[in-house]
């Protein structure tokens, strides 16, 4: 089929669904002969070869999105190379596009939603597609879901942070909300004390030992203050445990239940790309 053949009509349609630039769109179809179906393939082909070349490349920067839905909150991270292409208010939505597709299909696993359909292909695919589209390697490196009676997502302004939180009761969304905001500015490392992976214990432990004998306490007390030091890193590092940032005179734990007495948190994921 000649160049003159393709219609811009074809050519707008292509990049509506593609994302690709207009030459781009153009090209594809005319090296497809005018099959729209092809010429997707063309520009998923074109990706594929980019995302080899650039597999080594490091894609550190990106955009987190939390998006409620229902009692489930979901955590999608797209990563990319350059912050300008993070920023970009179309990376956003394709974002958002993969978090709607885990939305509508219910998926609670990473690997569901690469294998989930979008636009006639995987998400795995779209990902790759878009490598050819914008130029940069793109991975979808993190997605989370929580689900509770009350549940609410957090964005930082920019996108680097994000934060999803469940409640096991029906309350008020800003206690949701301020356990979001929290999880976000303090960066908890679990739940609550028993949720702390015993290796970490143990280094924190062997690492307060160290400090207190180099300190020169005696080593019949060096135990117990061991223990009193992981106590308070208990207290900082975990999040129903923390001091609450809008009032550092009462415990996560103890702002909850100011709302109902066995309010709690369940569940809650964050990620930070900086």
């Amino acid at each position: 089929m000649a160049t003159a053949e393709i219609s811009a009509k074809e050519v707008f349609k292509l990049r509506k669904q593609t994302g690709a630039g207009m030459m781009d769109c153009k090209k594809a179809l005319i090296e497809s002969n005018g099959d729209f179906d092809s010429a997707i393939d063309f520009l998923r082909k074109k990706g594929q070869k980019l995302a080899n070349k650039r597999a080594d490349r490091d894609a550190a920067e990106g955009f987190a999105l939390a998006k409620v839905s229902g009692n489930k909150a979901y955590l999608t991270v797209l990563n990319c190379e350059t912050d300008f292409v993070a920023k970009n208010v179309d990376f956003g939505k394709l974002v958002e596009s993969f978090t709607d597709v885990a939305i509508a299909n219910k998926l609670n696993t990473l690997e569901e939603l690469l294998s989930a359909s979008i636009d006639s292909m995987t998400v795995a695919e779209k990902v790759i597609e878009q490598t050819g589209v914008i130029g940069e390697k793109l991975e979808i490196s993190y997605f989370a879901v929580v689900e509770g009676e009350t549940v609410y997502g957090y964005n930082h302004p920019g996108n680097q942070i994000a934060t999803i939180v469940a409640l096991n009761q029906k309350v008020d969304e800003v206690y949701a909300k301020d356990c979001a905001m929290q999880a976000a500015a303090m960066n908890p490392i679990a739940l609550d004390s028993k949720d702390v992976p015993q290796d970490v214990i143990n280094k924190e432990i062997e690492i307060a030992k160290e400090l207190l004998i180099q300190e020169g306490k005696p080593e019949n007390m060096v135990e117990k203050i061991a223990q009193g030091k992981l106590q308070k890193f208990f207290k900082e590092s975990t999040l129903l445990n923390q001091a609450f940032i809008k009032d550092n005179k009462k415990s996560i734990k103890q702002y909850l239940n100011e709302g109902s007495a066995d309010l709690t948190i369940v569940d809650f994921k964050r990620y930070s790309l900086s």
